[in-house]
């Protein structure tokens, strides 16, 4: 088996053109080379696999060159110290002691220290007049990762190099001419996929293509990367998004959950759906679609759903995930935490109902409802469970008379359980819930959202008589009482209904009595128009002041009713000489 080599060691850069994302830093060192101007003392910084190491390489290679590429002495001139193994004042005093023998070959002798922030703070003194005034055939060339680790004397001893991360652009560009060099199909998401994963180091999107390259062959499709790092593929976000503009909760849930059934994390989930939503916004206005850092066939998608959301949806949806993502890690249920988060966002372009509350979440209720698909019952046509279908036709008899007795039964039966059509009119005025006019406001616009217009024709009409208004009637006060309202119940006690036509007439002592009574009467009326199946009852509340006097509220009052009634009870009163 032929030894394979991995394409971070194969593909690593051995001239400066061949560096990745640089070239500004490339080119300050060319221009130093050429001018004679190159400082003895450098220090390369910035994060891993970004090519510092290989840079400084081409960098001790050139400064010994004379063109000549078949003579490679001066590669005898070049000396790497790994500071992460070799970090003691020992090995800094050998290096030291190398430094004062001149080269052999060349002109310079070169020393390339990797990871020099590994140096114990003794090696760091004792480098230091070295580094300060080093023989004129010497140039040191430092690495490092984290310069802040670096004590400000070296520092200031050095011409500072800061490497900067690999663009996704960059890395995938570079990663698309490895493709064609060794023979492998590629889709552009698939490596850009790899180039975002990298986060910004060349070596390691290199690695990653190796590995996903010996998963997947020589056709390299965005599944099969998504797949094998276990990244959420863009089609998640974009197919969330797509519910949440439906308004679609339970979809929403089920396609969460299938998500964390695949091993990934809820908080990855959460910040990748925030990155999603400020993506789709950059998307939105053609100055900033640049910022967008994803594959052509991706932008297209992105451009596509940026039309269907509104900015304010956005701003509103990026404050939301941001939100759940800061309180991520300190929440005690971080699943119901991201669900609740999910349900919000697909609250927002709900219009169903005024929202008062930037929380609100849309009711199970509504779903439940939306679920439901009733019997088809028509003035003009009946389906029945036997899938057959009859005609209605009210000026045709022949058609009456084909309708049989059980399909009839059906359509009384319908119209009863039937509510009656409401049409909601809201009101968009706002009111603060701190105050006595708010609360008023707020039961006014209670009333108002159950104003109805009536569809006759589609609701039951039965006949009744006074008797069963007023069993209905005392059942409905027995119910009230168990829940509680008893103030009502006593209410609605005071007076008989009375029945002309199809209106409830009742008569009160006091306007106190009526106000009440009308602040409950469409729950009133729902429960006695659904109990004696008739929607044409109406409510009529007169107040008659005579009537106050027959009721007794002091106990002065109650004291003169009983002895209306029983004139000995004065007597009683006067022989023990009780107190009224």
């Amino acid at each position: 088996m032929e030894h394979f080599v991995v394409s971070a060691r194969k593909y690593r850069p051995q001239s400066f053109k061949d560096v990745v994302g640089q070239q500004a830093i490339t080119n300050t060192l060319l221009n130093a080379i050429e001018n004679n101007h190159l400082a003895q003392a450098l220090l390369f910084t910035g994060p891993r696999g970004v090519g510092k190491t290989s840079c400084a390489r081409i960098l001790a290679k050139m400064i010994n060159s004379d063109g000549n590429d078949t003579d490679e002495d001066f590669a005898f001139n070049i000396f790497e110290l790994d500071a992460a193994s070799n970090n003691s004042v020992d090995d800094i005093r050998n290096l030291t002691d190398q430094v004062r023998i001149p080269p052999q070959v060349g002109k310079y002798k070169v020393y390339i220290i990797d990871e020099v922030h590994m140096l114990s703070q003794a090696a760091f003194n004792a480098f230091l007049k070295t580094l300060e005034e080093p023989p004129k055939h010497c140039i040191f060339i430092l690495a490092t990762t984290e310069k802040h680790k670096i004590i400000p004397t070296i520092l200031s001893r050095c011409q500072i190099f800061d490497f900067k991360r690999i663009t996704v652009t960059d890395a995938k560009a570079y990663l698309k001419y490895i493709a064609e060099e060794q023979g492998i199909t590629a889709e552009d998401d698939a490596l850009h996929i790899i180039a975002q994963k990298a986060d910004g180091a060349m070596r390691d999107a290199l690695s990653i293509f190796d590995r996903v390259v010996s998963f997947s062959g020589k056709n390299l499709t965005r599944k099969a990367v998504t797949e094998n790092l276990n990244v959420l593929d863009y089609e998640t976000y974009f197919e969330t998004t797509d519910l949440i503009l439906e308004n679609n909760i339970p979809k929403l849930l089920l396609l969460f959950n299938n998500t964390l059934s695949k091993g990934f994390d809820g908080h990855h989930y959460i910040s990748g759906l925030a990155s999603h939503f400020r993506d789709l916004l950059v998307s939105k206005t053609e100055n900033t679609i640049e910022l967008l850092e994803v594959g052509e066939q991706t932008k297209v998608k992105y451009l596509e759903q940026s039309r269907k959301a509104s900015r304010d949806f956005l701003i509103q949806g990026i404050n939301l995930a941001n939100d759940c993502d800061l309180k991520y890690k300190s929440s005690k249920n971080q699943r119901l935490l991201v669900e609740l988060c999910l349900m919000q966002l697909a609250s927002i372009t709900f219009d169903g109902e005024k929202k008062n509350s930037r929380h609100y979440i849309i009711p199970a209720s509504y779903f439940k409802n939306k679920g439901i698909t009733p019997v088809a019952v028509t003035n003009s046509k009946i389906e029945d469970n036997s899938n057959t279908k009859t005609s209605i036709n009210e000026g045709n008899e022949s058609a009456k008379e084909a309708i049989s007795s059980k399909e009839a039964e059906n359509i009384k039966a319908f119209k009863a359980v039937t509510p009656p059509k409401i049409i909601l009119k809201q009101d968009t005025k706002r009111t603060s819930g701190l105050s006595l006019s708010s609360l008023k406001a707020k039961k006014a616009h209670q009333i108002k959202q159950m104003n109805v217009i009536i569809d006759e024709e589609d609701l039951p009409q039965e006949a009744f008589t006074e008797q069963e208004l007023v069993a209905q009637w005392n059942t409905y006060i027995e119910k009230i009482q168990k829940e509680g309202k008893r103030n009502l119940a006593s209410i609605l006690s005071i007076d008989t209904p009375k029945v002309i036509d199809t209106t409830i007439h009742l008569e009160f002592p006091n306007a106190t009595n009526k106000v009440e009574v009308e602040r409950n009467q469409y729950d009133l009326l729902a429960f006695i128009r659904k109990s004696l199946n008739n929607f044409d009852i109406n409510l009529s509340i007169t107040v008659n002041e005579v009537m106050e006097k027959q009721y007794a509220y002091t106990t002065l009052e109650k004291f003169e009713k009983l002895k209306e009634k029983n004139p000995n009870i004065e007597l009683l009163r006067k022989t023990f000489n009780l107190d009224v």
